[in-house]
């Protein structure tokens, strides 16, 4: 009997949601808790800042351009690889439970084995593997599916309709009548997509992940090894948390987060020594990313908007800690407790605020970038807990489950596992973190990438509908955290600038080509 894997995902999570981060806001002792006795990351990156590329490359250890989900909307091909069906393969048990997200969400003609697996309320689907052998779907046996709200083709939607038929429409309607992102208001201060929520807490997905989650594992044998993904949809927008929970967090006593710049002319001043794309979106005029409102103009936002949506986006990173900590305990009551490895992160962050921005895109800062990222080694593994100031990336997830399994790294993953220390990490090579965005939407065009290493972050803007290939961004985190002092243009920092941009492009991998098809917005 070996290491089981608890493997935690929320769904677009700040690195200072957590209190174990600084966080002052949620209280998340469970989290924090295995934050004590673990190792924290506390320069994890994302290799792209939205759902799909951020997931494919958890699963398949690869950076963007060679997985090649370089969108929203672009599937994973069937047969990528996934450390799911290594584990399979070595004996594990695999499920995912929650949200996946390797294949689009719309999709009214079930093309995608998610959808068809849900929609059907199946376990997973068969498929003949490299060795032509049957195998399950991406290498998990066991599929329990949800998003973000009550409709669409999961098991939870179906599950939801089943215990109470006006349910899903308690949600806020994450898509208008025109099949775009809903820019509606609500709450107590019309902040865009927040909703005082009727459903039951316990018939809200952070629950029910939680519920499925004890018992597929309760169905296991004492000495099944096992990998089990646990993707919570929360705290994703919108942001409509069970109406029950809203005394949590009183947004009329929050502060105003520190990337708030409540002043507008200041506000706007950072916004102009940035790429164009971020002065253009706070005006309404550059919408790059489907799931920010292409209705909405983000320089509307007010204080107490912001204020709103931090208090909802804290009140579901509670019900998400609570919701683990019930896992948790089921995981000791079956004698696991010294055996499991449990690992939690996030696919990206949310500006929730900072800049006046709301939701994410090709935004390549802290706020969406610096991501919680912990790992709580199996106490039988003895290994010290440690707090890891060298950058790293979730490209290194699969790299790590091979390796706690006992597995040689795979040949397909790009970086090496997770360090346990800061020693350890230099010895593993861990000197820098990429990211990549590339996006074609409503005619408009953006491609950036990125290196973080040595507490600098740099960005290039490479060229698109409104860049010409010279703008870009450079930051000194140790003297400018919150990354309002874009130094691309000192003459100063030239030569700092093009040493890091020669390491981003040698350490880059080649880009797969075609580029895969984008079939849907999401």
């Amino acid at each position: 009997m070996g290491r089981k894997i608890l493997f935690i995902t929320t769904d677009q999570q700040r690195y200072d949601a957590l209190g174990c981060n600084g966080g002052l806001v949620a209280r998340t002792p469970v989290i924090d808790g295995l934050a004590k006795n673990g190792i924290v990351f506390d320069r994890a990156h994302p290799q792209n800042v939205v759902c799909m590329p951020s997931r494919s490359t958890m699963l398949t250890g690869q950076h963007v351009s060679t997985h090649g989900v370089w969108m929203n909307g672009v599937p994973l091909s069937g047969d990528a690889p996934s450390i799911a069906n290594d584990l399979r393969r070595a004996g594990y048990r695999t499920a995912l439970i929650g949200k996946a997200h390797f294949e689009p969400f719309i999709d009214p003609f079930l093309r995608f084995a998610e959808n068809r697996i849900g929609s059907a309320g199946l376990e997973t689907e068969m498929m003949i593997g490299e060795d032509g052998l049957p195998a399950p779907h991406r290498g998990f046996e066991h599929f329990a599916l949800a998003t973000h709200g009550g409709v669409g083709p999961f098991h939870y939607a179906r599950w939801l309709r089943e215990k109470n038929p006006t349910a899903a429409a308690m949600f806020f309607q994450v898509l208008d009548q025109q099949l775009q992102v809903n820019a509606a208001g609500g709450g107590d201060t019309n902040a865009p997509q927040v909703k005082h929520n009727d459903i039951p807490r316990e018939l809200y997905h952070t629950e029910w992940v939680a519920d499925q989650t004890i018992n597929w594992l309760s169905s296991l044998p004492a000495d099944a090894d096992w990998f089990c993904w646990m993707s919570f949809p929360d705290p994703h927008h919108p942001w409509d948390p069970p109406k029950s929970e809203i005394g949590r967090v009183n947004w009329h006593d929050l502060d105003l987060p520190d990337g708030y710049i409540a002043d507008a002319t200041e506000r706007e001043r950072v916004l102009d020594a940035k790429p164009r794309h971020w002065r253009m979106w706070y005006e309404g005029t550059f919408v790059s990313n489907y799931e920010a409102p292409a209705k909405w103009v983000p320089k509307t936002l007010t204080a107490d908007n912001v204020r709103e949506v931090n208090a909802m986006a804290h009140i579901e990173n509670e019900l998400i800690d609570e919701a683990i900590g019930r896992v948790l305990a089921s995981v000791a009551s079956r004698g696991w407790g010294d055996d499991v490895d449990v690992l939690y992160t996030t696919d990206h962050g949310e500006l929730q605020g900072d800049y006046g921005l709301l939701f994410k895109g090709p935004y390549h800062t802290d706020s969406l970038m610096r991501l919680p990222l912990l790992w709580s080694p199996a106490k039988s593994a003895k290994v010290a807990p440690a707090r890891v100031s060298a950058p790293v990336g979730l490209v290194s997830l699969a790299a790590t489950f091979a390796n706690i399994a006992g597995l040689a790294r795979p040949d397909y993953t790009e970086s090496e596992r997770l360090p346990t220390n800061d020693d350890e990490a230099r010895k593993l090579g861990h000197e820098r973190v990429l990211t990549e965005w590339d996006s074609v939407l409503f005619g408009k065009i953006v491609h950036a990438r990125t290196i973080c290493r040595d507490g600098w972050v740099c960005t290039a803007m490479l060229p698109g509908t409104i860049h010409d290939g010279t703008e870009g961004e450079l930051y000194d985190l140790a003297s400018d955290p919150l990354q309002h002092n874009n130094l691309w243009n000192s003459s100063q920092h030239t030569a700092h600038r093009d040493a890091l941009l020669d390491d981003m492009w040698s350490s880059l991998p080649t880009r797969v080509l075609p580029l895969r098809s984008c079939d849907a917005p999401v």
